[in-house]
């Protein structure tokens, strides 16, 4: 167990904190006084950061022959509504009780002051996460095929979850989803750039132009991808875990499909900063379509607009981009000697390729 190069991240104690530039991200006394407060181990910590996160931070913590996953927002000043860590363990304690596959929820601190920023504790889970490579038990080509099965069939039964009663529906409102995604971006571009790229605007407008007429209400993950997936450890693929629910929400159930397709690399298509499980290029993987086309055996939902949400999802995809680029123009990502960089091309290829999914339908149903 050890920490991975991302400027000073952890500290021995609170007055070590005192003397740093930045903030840590872990505080070792602190996280293991909380620790204490809910009897969990005992004796000094063993951490690790594990996760391919570029905003909130997940660690391994090990204690006493214990082992719990801590996971915290970035360093502050955070924007507002964003990386609400107190709310994203809510949800998954609420969808955990409907059957969803998610790590227990052990503990919550709401009390900034131990670490800057709310976190929460949750179980760890013992299975396998695809991005890079593929796990040994997950290569041959029937398991290939099964995974890719399992991320679509994961996705249609949470969308087949009733909204409309209970701690669910307290989660969001449906109506009008589509025609905020589109202003709450269009505003968040103004106070994320510090460069004029027209495109954003030109499609925010196409958006808004033909906003589709939502067919369903349900829960949207909002980041639904095989990296925040984790498969379980043997053979057959079967999801042990959805993860990072921090932009879940009630809305429409086609901007996850049209963001797991739009985002879901396969042999022959251009590279984008969102390659993020690029193992899918590989034969045996399902196709973006051969993924919508089973998504929509299982639902019934009419994907002919589905160019719209895919649009979305990239444009979208786009603007969280390029405030990473900010931050590390300003020198607030002083480690990232990869990423943020990247995101000087990256965020237009990005817009490039939102304008190619807007092309392929002139109008989308209303």
């Amino acid at each position: 167990m050890h920490t991975v190069p991302d400027g000073v991240e952890v500290v021995a104690d609170r007055e070590g904190a005192r003397h740093l530039d930045s903030p840590p991200l872990l505080i070792l006394d602190a996280v293991a006084g909380f620790l204490d407060a809910h009897r969990i181990g005992s004796g000094p910590l063993a951490w690790q950061r594990i996760g391919d996160g570029h905003s909130n931070v997940t660690y391994l913590i090990e204690r006493g022959g214990e082992s719990v996953v801590l996971r915290r927002g970035p360093r502050p000043p955070l924007p507002k509504s964003t990386h609400d860590m107190v709310r994203e363990a809510r949800i998954q304690k609420i969808l955990g009780g409907h059957g969803v596959p998610v790590p227990e929820i052990l503990a919550v601190c709401e009390d900034e002051s131990l670490l800057g920023v709310p976190f929460y504790l949750m179980s760890r889970l013992d299975g396998a996460v695809v991005t890079d490579t593929i796990p040994a038990h997950l290569s041959p080509a029937a398991q290939r095929r099964a995974t890719s099965e399992a991320v679509v069939d994961t996705l249609v039964a949470l969308h087949g979850i009733d909204v409309a009663e209970g701690e669910l529906a307290t989660l969001g409102s449906p109506r009008g989803y589509l025609g905020r995604q589109v202003d709450r971006f269009r505003g968040l571009w103004e106070v994320n750039t510090t460069r004029s790229l027209p495109a954003v605007e030109r499609i925010a407008d196409w958006l808004g132009r033909n906003l589709p007429t939502s067919q369903a209400a349900s829960v949207v993950h909002g980041d639904y991808r095989m990296g925040n997936l984790m498969f379980a450890p043997q053979a057959p693929a079967r999801v042990l875990a959805i993860l990072d629910w921090e932009m879940a929400t009630l809305g429409d159930p086609l901007a996850d499909l049209g963001y797991l397709t739009a985002t879901w690399s396969e042999a022959g298509s251009p590279a984008t900063p969102l390659e993020l499980t690029r193992v899918t290029r590989s034969p045996g993987y399902l196709t973006q379509r051969q993924l919508a086309e089973r998504y929509q055996s299982r639902t019934g939902l009419d994907l002919t607009p589905l160019p719209w949400y895919q649009t979305l999802a990239l444009w979208k995809a786009a603007i969280f981009c390029e405030a990473i680029h900010t931050r590390w123009q300003r020198g607030e990502r002083p480690n990232d000697t990869v990423f943020g960089p990247s995101l000087e091309t990256g965020v237009p290829r990005l817009l490039e390729r939102a304008g190619r999914y807007a092309s392929l339908t002139a109008t989308t149903r209303r």
